[in-house]
């Protein structure tokens, strides 16, 4: 029997589009990309991102080297994966204000908060992009080291994952009511699967200053630069960060690393005599599979007055 005023079907609700997996669990962050099953994990002592598992032609795998040797308790900085170098790149002269701290900073040892996630589409579908915030303040600093330089900073970073890429991004703001002098870098250990066929293009004909050779000023030749021993060169590219950079295994591209203010390109590799002064890298023969090319700001000191902040990016993309 036919009803009157017969209720209509009910609409049926949309799904909600897949979200990426955030987890902390003690002190580690892990985000992972429902649509493509990547993800990166980072460290909160130094905001050090530890992995990134990246696809590529349907292959998902581990794309920065991270030594076995790895000390991840907090005491020591992170040999591997993209620790981060404020506010000093090496150590300073005497007569710096960064002279006190340690070799690369306070920033990679001092234990970060985790702000929260957020999420956009991304160049792709909903829930193919995440990004993981972190940040550091002259407060919240390792104690110890803050003491050593006293100015009042704070940092914001951030690590965004999408398909195919990773992008590690850094705000550093100047909190207090004197100057300061800061370098930044982004100190990233990529994986290669042999250092001998890697190669590096994008830094032809730029001029650098050569670590192993007491900092002398070079000029690389041109073409693409090739790995036969140490090499510790800082480049200082003409067309500043607008300068692309590409690796490449055996002739064919691997990474693609663009920069966003960070106008220096870090070059490291210790090869085969100078690991063994390393402690924390392991096993020894693994300078055969990583090459760092750390994006920063180190050639020179960067000023921040009262309430002025810089940010610099840089931009991993697998080929």
């Amino acid at each position: 029997m036919d009803r009157r005023n017969k209720p209509s079907a009910l609409a049926a609700t949309k799904a909600a589009p897949p979200q990426a997996r955030v987890d902390l669990v003690g002190d580690r962050v892990t985000a992972v990309l429902p649509t493509t099953g990547e993800s990166v994990e980072v460290l909160l002592t130094g905001a050090t991102v530890l992995s990134w598992k990246g696809l590529k032609n349907d292959t998902l795998a581990e794309r920065l080297w991270l030594s076995d040797g790895a000390i991840l308790d907090g005491t020591k900085p992170v040999r591997g994966g993209i620790p981060v170098v404020f506010p000093v790149f090496g150590q300073s002269p005497a007569d710096v204000a960064t002279a006190k701290l340690p070799q690369h900073g306070l920033a990679r040892t001092s234990r970060w908060d985790f702000l929260g996630k957020s999420e956009s589409e991304g160049s792709g579908s909903p829930g193919s992009s995440v990004t993981l915030d972190f940040g550091l303040s002259a407060a919240s600093a390792n104690p110890a080291l803050s003491a050593l330089w006293p100015f009042d900073f704070t940092l914001l970073y951030r690590v965004t994952l999408e398909p195919g890429s990773l992008r590690t991004s850094i705000v550093i703001t100047n909190a207090g009511d004197k100057a300061f002098d800061f370098h930044v870098l982004l100190h990233t250990y990529l994986k290669v699967d042999d250092i001998t066929s890697t190669t590096v293009s994008g830094l032809g004909e730029t001029e650098y200053s050569d670590k192993v050779e007491g900092f002398k000023t070079k000029t690389q030749a041109a073409g693409d630069i090739a790995f036969t021993g140490e090499t510790d060169r800082v480049y200082k590219p003409a067309k500043g960060a607008e300068q692309a950079i590409t690796v490449s295994s055996a002739g064919a591209p691997v990474y693609g690393v663009t920069r966003d203010n960070l106008a220096d390109v870090v070059v490291w590799n210790p090869w085969s005599e100078k690991v063994h002064s390393v402690g924390d890298f392991a096993p020894k023969e693994g300078y055969r599979n990583m090459l760092c090319i750390e994006p920063g700001s180190v050639s020179s000191w960067q000023t921040l007055e009262p309430n002025e902040a810089f940010e610099g990016a840089q931009l991993l993309t697998l080929l």
